[in-house]
């Protein structure tokens, strides 16, 4: 059996899926449940789309409740940053990239917070991979489906 992947996560994100977790395993399940014993009680299954949906809603939740647990079993929570190699990039810090004559900011962070479009890239991500371990002035090549891009490492932010 293999071993599980470290979960990255920041304690306000571990927070939340605890709270969600929490919420489908004591409400969101058991009200499920209740729907698939009164669609029983109507008789005719076969028939009953709202057995059905149910059917469907229970699997949605106990697969996500399944998801959760294994998220919060695994999980790393990131400080300002995970400790490394002093002054390189790591999970939790900020990187500061220059490519192309533009400078752009991205915040390391476990792949369950991945917010490319705010700038917060996963660690298991091409760009994140890239970054981590690396320090400032050094530059590294990310292949993108644009081709290669070479972006320099300007500073790196705890």
């Amino acid at each position: 059996m293999s071993e599980a992947k470290i979960q990255y996560l920041s304690a306000a994100s571990l927070v939340k899926f605890q709270a969600e977790r929490d919420e489908l395993k004591n409400k969101r399940i058991p009200e499920i449940a209740d729907r698939i014993n009164e669609a029983k009680q109507q008789g005719d299954l076969s028939e009953n789309a709202e057995y059905h949906q149910a059917k469907e809603d229970m699997a949605w939740a106990q697969g996500r409740l399944l998801e959760l647990e294994h998220i919060l079993e695994n999980a790393s929570i990131i400080g300002e940053h995970e400790e490394g190699e002093k002054g390189a990039a790591a999970v939790g810090c900020s990187v500061v990239v220059e490519m192309n004559g533009k400078q752009k900011e991205y915040k390391i962070v476990g792949p369950q917070e991945a917010d490319p479009f705010n700038g917060m890239i996963s660690n298991e991500s091409p760009l994140g991979e890239a970054f981590v371990g690396r320090k400032a002035g050094e530059k590294v090549e990310v292949a993108t489906p644009a081709g290669k891009q070479t972006y320099k490492i300007i500073g790196i932010k705890n």
